[in-house]
């Protein structure tokens, strides 16, 4: 039984049911532990809730109900106690799911193994009837809000050299700037306008309030269901356009003329910026095997080395540089496209500390464009080659051996998939997909058609062979 994909449970209702989450519960909770429960707008949020935390309490765990939150907010609640979401994040309004927290990190694939096994035996653990868990109500959200602003600051607030001094007053860091956030009736309405305002910006908020059948665009942001936002950027007066998922936890950035810009070039950004700034001898920051060279290249200028980890496994990858570091060794940040870990403010993927983050990042640099200035932006491609689920592992298998064969002047990684890179920082991944029955490429060169047409037709024949 196999509960968990890359970001917890999810899937539509007539799977994740409240007789699922009451199971989950039960599995997960530990009798005297201390658990965190919130929820995204969802309709059927507060029933799977309901269900989590009578799981929870029946084997001896309390409950302290967060409410509606973001789901970087509900991470935040669950510092040094455990946590439950319950959020499909970009999926569709009928589906929803589970996600695990302890201390502010996501479950590793060890714990998901464990309520797995749980779940399975159908083992209840029932406590004693006077042992039973009790339930509270915990408001996080104000304080939520307050200490990423109280983040931000201290991150970005300028001091004389040498002394305490403040060279600017705190509450000004972006003054003058005017930012629009398209919310997508998701929980960012609940926290990202109001950071931005705290910090000094004027703020126009669209599909602002939370509304579980997402009626402003799809949950999911992309160029395509931010087309109405786009234009709303380009006919206004704006510098800067932020736009969230359903849950909070990504975030999409666009410029003043309403295009998206790409994410690995924020993500170059924000950790070249956390690179030049740590005190470390050896800062590092993870991402995974789909992130572009352009990260690689901005973090070595600055000082520092990237490292990879699996797709939808940033945590396990923090996890993994701490065990393996230095004395003089600081995992400064970490992101994958569209998700990004403050690795100072906490240990999870949090887009709402992204926004405040990017929009103070453009408000020292005056604009998007002197922002992204400095990475070198390759071409990019992004295909899917159809392969059937059972072919998968013997094709990757063959294509470890027939793409370095063919790309002999590349270096090669096969953590991850095939991922090879160039001495002109072109790069391309081949991996299967873990939902569909694809394999997909992931290219970025200044001749990216003709390295995807030959990496295509290398993947194809291996397909072939294995089906």
């Amino acid at each position: 039984m196999t509960l968990f994909g890359t970001a917890g449970i999810r899937g539509p209702i007539e799977e994740v049911t409240p007789s699922l989450a009451l199971s989950v519960g039960q599995a997960a909770g530990e009798s005297g532990e201390t658990y965190v429960i919130g929820r995204d707008g969802r309709e059927t949020g507060s029933a799977l809730a309901a269900a989590v935390e009578a799981g929870l309490e029946s084997v001896g765990a309390d409950v302290r109900r967060v409410g509606q939150v973001p789901t970087p907010a509900l991470a935040f609640a669950s510092r040094g106690r455990r946590g439950v979401m319950l959020t499909a994040s970009h999926n569709p309004p009928a589906d929803n799911g589970i996600k695990l927290f302890v201390d502010g990190v996501e479950y590793d694939a060890d714990a998901e193994r464990t309520i797995d096994d749980r779940v399975a035996t159908d083992d209840s653990r029932l406590a004693s009837w006077d042992e039973w868990g009790a339930a509270e109500r915990l408001p996080v959200l104000d304080r939520y809000r307050e200490a990423v602003v109280s983040y931000v600051r201290e991150q970005f607030h300028p001091r004389d050299a040498g002394t305490e001094t403040e060279t600017s007053t705190p509450n000004n860091l972006l003054e003058g700037a005017r930012i629009a956030v398209d919310c997508g009736n998701g929980m960012g309405g609940l926290a990202t306008p109001q950071v931005l305002e705290r910090l000094g910006a004027s703020v126009v908020a669209v599909n602002a309030s939370v509304d579980g059948h997402f009626p402003g665009r799809e949950s999911k942001p992309t160029p395509e269901t931010l087309s109405e936002f786009s234009a709303f950027l380009a006919e206004g007066t704006f510098d800067l356009g932020l736009a969230h998922d359903g849950d909070a936890d990504r975030l999409v950035v666009l410029g003043p003329d309403g295009d998206v810009i790409h994410e690995d070039t924020i993500l170059a950004v924000v950790a070249a910026r956390y690179t030049a700034t740590s005190t470390a001898g050896d800062p590092v920051v993870v991402t995974t095997p789909n992130a572009s060279a352009r990260i690689d290249e901005r973090v070595r200028a600055a000082g520092g080395r990237v490292e990879r980890v699996r797709l939808g496994a940033l945590h396990e990858g923090i996890a993994r540089e701490r065990d393996l570091a230095g004395e003089s060794t600081e995992i400064v940040f970490a992101a994958e496209p569209w998700k990004q870990i403050h690795t100072a403010f906490g240990g999870w993927i949090d887009g709402v500390v992204s926004a405040a983050v990017v929009a103070t990042l453009v408000a020292e640099a005056g604009d998007t464009e002197t922002l992204r200035a400095p990475v070198t932006e390759r071409p990019y491609r992004k295909v899917s080659v159809e392969c059937p689920d059972d072919a998968k592992s013997e094709s990757m298998a063959a294509l470890e051996v027939a793409l370095p064969n063919a790309f002999p002047e590349a270096a090669v990684d096969t953590d991850y998939g095939v991922r090879l890179e160039f001495d002109d920082a072109s790069w391309l991944l081949v991996r299967p997909s873990g939902t569909e029955p694809y394999v997909r490429l992931y290219a970025e060169s200044d001749t990216v058609d003709e390295l995807v047409g030959d990496a295509r037709t290398v993947v194809e024949t291996a397909i072939t062979e294995n089906r």
